[in-house]
């Protein structure tokens, strides 16, 4: 067959254009290549075995784990008008043999399978001299004993594929994968030298919002009022919390239901049908709720309690704007989150090995909930993956919410755990603070201490929370004690309580701010809903399956009435449109009539508030002023040589531009500064905040301080992005390294830039001495860590290699191979 996949994706699915990475893997497969493909929830893994599946001649077989997965794509291709069915154990004994009938008469494109059926000598026998064009593995972690959702019937795969009388292309998708699972999955597998494609990990449409207090049921409460419109999941670790958590909901009159594995299987069933089908908006769940829910429109994400792993904590959040519109991720933490999964680990894992590996991983998850950086970046780094500045999309880079000073009220706590000279649970610390006249406390002789009754002010609840908050920002440590009735948790001091005594730091605290929904009240887009909600009844499928939701809000607003303005959204392809675009342009006609609306107006301003929007919003434009940042800049050397490590180390170029032409004269305004986190700020702040006054006093200027936020950063008339700097300069015969100098990127990343456009399909017309970056032994080393994991798994290279073999080195051996290969 010679069908573009271009045509494929606007004519089924009503885009216009791919998302990253999903090209390429495209025509590795259309090519004949196996293929391992790593990509993030939501990143689109489906059209990647789908489209090639209509490019070639043949049936593709898709393997996956959940009937309610295999259901929903199945009924989307279906409502595409793409010839597609499903083998699972939901099929009554006609249905199943209606299927094997319509296979053997090449009724079907695509053909579901749930790997317990691979098994059937009926279905085996039907399908090995069947066409097969390509044998597609959903959520391939599945298949290692390492992954995070090991399923043993995936073992089974190998050997079904052996028993087809030809080999077809093998091809494996999932969103995670360590080092372990992805050798796993190659292994297992038997893939042919396939191409491997890590797209990327990062949803830059999530917003990422740890919060670390004791006040769970009052900022979760907060939250779903500000939000009740929009359709959203809250993670808890136990049943016994959902259920009460649901039942809170319930009482308050949310549109709210549960899930979890002690609800029996046809109510978990209907609970998700509901989820789904928008015709509720709220699903408490437990992590057994999530691999394979294909909604789209999920708006927020909330964890009540902290997850196992990033790895748990990643997949369930991408189950967020997995349509691209912006969307939130909550994590509300406590302490005693940390508690709750060791126990589970405990209780729910028997192999001493797995469990050591378990443990690291909680303790990474809890690193990145204490991290000061960017929790984007750090999430990135875990995968392996890179972010060269802050996201501006987390709350450690947002800085947002009123800071305030706790460091007296911490004093007063610390000081009374040290005068009690054992360690205590919280219950009498609070009792001591609070002056309780409780006969522990007397008989302890408690009320002698100078610390007794100096916080009666507090209520015990907010002291609690005072103190649990402490703990959650390092200031204290909870220590587990076993007992005779089991273990108890007690308060003790650390390194940080100390110089908190001393004076060495400020314990200030950053109040949590509970986020406005976006959801906006439109008369037009909810009879637009509405009219999606029939369909989708009538047609037995979810909503998002005949248009999503920012799809309807482009209908809305643009008021389309004909086929090719319906044909110009991004989502409405010529299948959808021919089956459904008739009743939402009636409905949109009906609105434009009743309204009496002039839609030749209404559509001029649309096209002038954006351009008014964009010009306005999109872009922060700052004007560097020469002299400040020549005298930032020898501040900045002065620094570098005290701290022996280079300038550009210290802070970037582009930071000393924008604070020089910002003219930032408080901490506070710095935090809006890009390239200069909270460690730099305490570091470097107040020599910079005094240079700042220095200059603009001696010059007679009048500073006036603007937010950036989340704006895209112009500086000096360039719009530039780094790597498009970069790569300028080299193609106009600048060498590499000078190029690094002046743009104060490193070597490794310059390098970076050069591989991704190579990857994008592009050629390159500059020259870079590669041979000059290695030698010919650690050429030998890196191209053998290279072979075992994958040139895109940069980090996981490292490790492998001596650590006299820097990135760069790495990233000169990746580039050589790439340019070879072209």
């Amino acid at each position: 067959m010679n069908i573009k996949p271009l045509d494929i994706l606007s004519k089924y699915y009503g885009y216009t254009s791919f998302r990253n990475g999903q090209e390429s893997i495209i025509n590795s497969i259309i090519n004949k290549k196996d293929v391992l493909a790593i990509m993030p929830t939501g990143g689109g893994k489906s059209i990647c075995y789908q489209v090639p599946a209509l490019c070639l001649d043949g049936i593709t077989i898709v393997i996956s784990p959940l009937i309610s997965l295999m259901k929903d794509q199945v009924d989307a291709l279906k409502s595409m008008g793409i010839e597609a069915e499903l083998i699972n154990s939901s099929l009554s004994n006609n249905e199943y043999n209606q299927v094997l009938d319509n296979i053997e008469n090449d009724r079907y494109k695509l053909l579901y399978v749930a790997p317990e059926r691979l098994d059937s000598i009926e279905f085996i026998n039907l399908i090995r001299n069947k066409d097969i064009s390509q044998v597609a593995i959903d959520e391939a972690h599945c298949i290692s004993s390492w992954g995070h959702d090991f399923r043993p019937s995936y073992k089974r795969i190998p050997q079904f594929i052996k028993r087809l009388n030809k080999r077809p292309i093998v091809t494996a998708f999932t969103a995670t994968a360590s080092d372990e699972v992805r050798y796993d999955i190659k292994s297992i597998l038997d893939l042919q030298e396939p191409d491997v494609y890590i797209t990327g990990f990062d949803r830059e449409n999530l917003s990422i919002n740890i919060v670390k207090s004791s006040s769970k049921n009052r900022y979760l409460l907060d939250y779903i009022e500000n939000h009740k419109n929009e359709s959203g999941i809250i993670y808890v670790a136990t049943r016994k919390e959902v259920e009460s958590i649901y039942e809170g909901l319930l009482k308050r009159n949310y549109s709210v239901s549960k899930y979890h594995a002690g609800l029996n299987n046809e109510i978990r069933k209907e609970n998700q049908e509901k989820f789904i089908n928008d015709e509720i908006k709220i699903m408490v769940a437990t992590n057994a709720f999530g691999m394979g829910i294909d909604k789209f429109n999920v708006r927020w994400v909330i964890h009540y309690n902290m997850p196992q792993s990033i790895e748990n904590y990643y997949q369930e959040i991408g189950r967020a704007g997995r349509d691209g519109e912006p969307s939130e991720c909550v994590l509300l933490f406590t302490p005693g989150d940390v508690h709750t999964q060791k126990y589970l680990v405990e209780v729910g894992i028997d192999n001493p090995e797995r469990k050591r590996i378990q443990y690291k991983k909680l303790q990474q998850m809890v690193d990145l909930v204490y991290s000061n950086g960017c929790y984007r970046k750090s999430i990135l780094n875990y995968f392996g993956d890179e972010l060269e500045d802050k996201c501006d999309n987390c709350s450690n880079c947002l800085n947002e919410g009123e800071v305030i000073d706790k460091t007296l009220d911490a004093q007063k706590v610390i000081s009374c755990i040290a005068r009690m000279k054992r360690s205590f649970g919280t219950t009498m610390i609070i009792d001591v603070l609070r002056g309780s006249k409780n006969k522990k406390v007397i008989d302890q002789k408690f009320n002698d201490l100078t610390t007794y009754g100096i916080m009666k002010n507090y209520g015990a609840e907010d002291l609690k929370t005072f103190i649990n908050t402490l703990v959650a920002h390092g200031f204290l440590e909870v220590v587990e004690n076993m007992g005779v009735r089991g273990s108890y948790p007690t308060i003790k001091l650390n390194e940080q309580s100390m110089r908190v005594i001393k004076n060495e730091i400020k314990v200030e605290f950053k109040e949590s701010k509970v986020t406005k929904s976006r959801y906006v009240e439109n008369e037009l887009y909810e009879r637009l809903v509405g009219i999606r909600s029939e369909i989708a009844r009538e047609n037995r499928i979810a909503p998002y399956m005949v248009f999503g939701d920012a799809t309807l809000r482009n209908m809305a607003s643009t008021y389309a009435v004909t086929k090719n303005e319906m044909l110009n959204i991004s989502g409405v392809g010529e299948v959808k449109y021919e089956r459904y675009g008739y009743k939402f342009e009636e409905i949109i006609q009906k609105y434009i009539e009743e309204k009496n609306i002039n839609k030749e107006e209404v559509l001029n301003t649309l096209e002038t508030n954006k351009r008014t929007i964009a010009k306005d919003n999109e872009y922060f434009e700052v004007t560097t002023d020469s002299k400040l940042y020549e005298r930032l800049k020898d501040y900045r050397l002065s620094v570098s040589k005290l701290e022996g490590t280079l300038p550009y180390m210290v802070l970037g170029a582009n930071t000393l531009k924008e604070i020089s032409g910002r003219y930032p004269l408080e901490e506070e305004q710095l935090k809006d500064i890009g390239g200069i986190g909270p460690v730099k700020i305490t570091k470097y702040g107040e020599d910079i905040i005094n240079i700042v006054k220095g200059h603009i006093e001696e010059n007679n200027i009048i500073p006036k301080w603007e937010e950036k936020k989340r704006l895209k950063l112009v500086l000096d008339g360039d719009s530039r992005k780094t790597d498009e700097i970069v790569l300028d300069l080299l193609n106009q015969g600048n060498d590499i390294k000078e190029v690094c100098n002046e743009t104060e990127v490193s070597l490794s990343t310059a390098l970076g830039y050069v591989c991704d456009y190579i990857k994008d399909g592009n050629d390159i017309n500059f020259n870079i001495n590669l041979k000059a970056l290695y030698s010919e032994n650690d050429k030998d080393m890196i191209k053998d860590a290279i072979d075992k994991f994958g040139y895109e798994k940069i980090g996981a290279i490292k490790k492998v290699l001596p650590d006299y073999i820097k990135y760069e080195n790495i990233r000169a051996v990746i580039l050589e191979g790439l340019l070879n290969d072209k």
